[in-house]
């Protein structure tokens, strides 16, 4: 468990280190890019884009304060209720996740892919998405 442990906080660093240095994009802005990327109409309310990042709603905020002021993202006011926030992904900042996306695959790949060598990836995927409580038809 002690390993568990050690890989939970220097993957995140490694990773981090590495989109700075090579894509000049800190983990927690690529990780808000990634999922807007992916959700619906490229937007989520900013509570729910805190709880796909792991962050709190301040600290998301900030992050989307930063990407807004790079043009990567907008903030417009909920449809629904017009008391939230959702954060929109822009077309500039897909162009931006897509360029930062190689360096994010590769040390991803260096720092952990690759240690699992010779082994069912397919299978660690699934375990993988069954701890981080993904994809419900793999919770059994």
């Amino acid at each position: 468990m002690r390993e568990l442990s050690r890989v939970m906080l220097v993957l995140p660093r490694v990773v981090d280190n590495d989109l700075v240095r090579e894509a000049g994009l800190p983990l927690s802005e690529y990780t808000s890019l990634m999922h807007l990327s992916e959700a619906p109409d490229a937007q989520l309310r900013m509570s729910d884009l805190a709880d796909a990042c792991n962050l709190s709603l301040s600290g998301v905020t900030r992050v989307v304060i930063r990407l807004e002021k790079q043009g990567w993202v907008q903030r417009v006011k909920c449809a629904e209720d017009g008391r939230g926030w959702n954060a929109v992904l822009t077309d500039a900042g897909l162009a931006r996740l897509e360029r930062a996306w190689p360096t994010f695959l590769a040390t991803v790949r260096q720092n952990l892919v690759d240690h699992f060598e010779g082994q069912d990836l397919a299978s660690l995927t699934s375990a993988l998405r069954k701890v981080a409580g993904g994809d419900p038809a793999d919770q059994g």
